[in-house]
């Protein structure tokens, strides 16, 4: 055991580097400015100094609530891509934040992987003594062994009198997260659709694999997700919840996880799909598993879907290589929460109209919280201010700095505008 942990320290200070930045908000979403985060190295079996903690970096959030991005040391990169690799791939970190009027918030074990921006949100809480929350981030599924998922029927029998069951797909707001197994005694947690999607996303696969390899994977989430949505498969059976974390019956959602930056663009670019087969309305309950630890013929394999993005194959490939021919990429109808959608193209210097004028309504709305952005009149005309805004923006939230507005950077500014006003009008959420 000994001889273990020693190797995995020294492959952490193997020479490769990751990244990691730390937003912080309250609990009215507003950002953090001048919070204290200290990042920490936790001691490992075999450090010289057992009974101390090596502090690696000492930050300020800015006015935006952010700290600066910091580089760590990880593991070598290759270990993440290698399914015959036992070691761990990654790099564990502590955080600690500390603002005043707030309690103090511990996250243990941050993820850091080679070459990947990791991005850890952390929600302080007003002061109502001397509390501290502690958060303790569990190991990844493909590092740590779970319970496997319990087989069930990719298409759900809907059809029996009294069962709850929408018309169409439709892209949720929130989904209520149940920690633990159906019948268990756990905490319902309401999450945004797209931030459950990154943080299962950022549990089940590593960050570090090809993109095609990243989308296929995300959409099996996303379907599977869409198929408990669509067939109200827990309140059906009595639950008030969407979806459970556990493994076993659904996918893995750590509370509090850190996401990383490559995961969530793409769940950005394509959370309003799923996938279909011919003549079925439901979204598949596409099930997987890692191909390694399990074996699940017919169910997308997660170390195989790396090798074949490695091999050069497209998403739908990786998909229809695991789901069969027959299996495509579907849009949901509707997408929940928004106050427009997207206009279906892009929004740049010289673009004029109502979804302009909506867009600059939206960014004037934020920038009363997120200062850094620039106010903008709400004159229906895209110009260089606008521009500027929208750049803004993307800084803020981990997106291009295009100033372009793309169907990523509506629905992120459609999420964050939606957010402050409901906290504005008092709504609870």
């Amino acid at each position: 055991m000994y001889g273990n942990f020693m190797l995995i320290k020294m492959q952490v200070d193997s020479g490769d580097i990751g990244e990691l930045q730390v937003n912080v908000v309250d609990s009215n979403n507003a950002p953090v400015q001048g919070a204290k985060v200290i990042i920490r190295r936790p001691r490992q079996l075999g450090d010289q100094q057992q009974n101390q903690v090596q502090e690696v970096e000492q930050l300020r959030t800015d006015v935006s609530g952010q700290t600066e991005v910091v580089d760590l040391d990880t593991p070598p990169l290759e270990l993440s891509l290698n399914e015959s690799n036992e070691l761990k791939p990654y790099a564990n970190y502590d955080v600690e934040v500390d603002a005043e009027g707030y309690e103090v918030e511990n996250i243990e074990n941050v993820e850091i992987l080679s070459n990947e921006l990791s991005i850890q949100n952390v929600k302080l809480r007003k002061t109502e003594g001397e509390g501290v929350e502690n958060i303790n981030i569990s190991p990844h599924t493909l590092y740590y062994e779970y319970p496997p998922k319990i087989p069930e029927d990719k298409i759900k029998d809907v059809g029996e009198p009294g069962e709850i069951v929408l018309s169409r797909v439709v892209v949720p707001e929130y989904v209520v997260v149940h920690d633990g197994a159906p019948s268990s005694n756990a905490k319902d947690y309401y999450v945004t659709y797209k931030d459950y999607i990154k943080n299962v996303a950022s549990s089940e696969i590593y960050a570090t694999w090809p993109q095609a390899t990243l989308e296929a994977n995300i959409l099996a989430i996303m379907s599977f997700t869409l198929n408990r949505v669509y067939t109200e498969w827990y309140r059906n059976k009595g639950y008030d919840f969407t979806i459970t974390s556990s493994t076993a019956y659904d996918q893995k959602w750590i509370f509090g996880r850190n996401i990383f930056e490559s995961i969530s663009l793409v769940v950005d670019n394509i959370f309003d799909q799923y996938l279909s087969l011919p003549d079925v309305r439901q979204p598949i309950l596409t099930q997987y598993c890692d191909g390694k630890r399990v074996t699940c013929p017919n169910w997308l394999s997660q170390w195989g879907s790396c090798n074949l993005g490695e091999q050069g194959y497209s998403t739908l490939e990786i998909i229809r290589n695991y789901y069969g021919d027959d299996m495509y990429i579907n849009t949901a109808e509707q997408i929940s929460g928004i106050p427009a959608s997207w206009p279906g193209y892009n929004l740049d210097i010289g673009a004029s109209g109502q979804k302009v004028q909506q867009l600059q309504e939206q960014l004037a709305t934020i920038a009363a919280v997120y200062t850094a952005i620039p106010r903008v009149a709400a004159d229906g005309i895209y110009g260089e201010r606008t521009q500027e805004a929208v750049k803004a923006f993307q800084k803020i939230f981990d997106l291009p700095q295009t100033g372009i507005v793309d169907f990523a950077t509506w629905y992120r500014i459609s999420q964050i505008y939606v957010g402050i006003t409901r906290i504005a009008e008092g709504i609870p959420r």
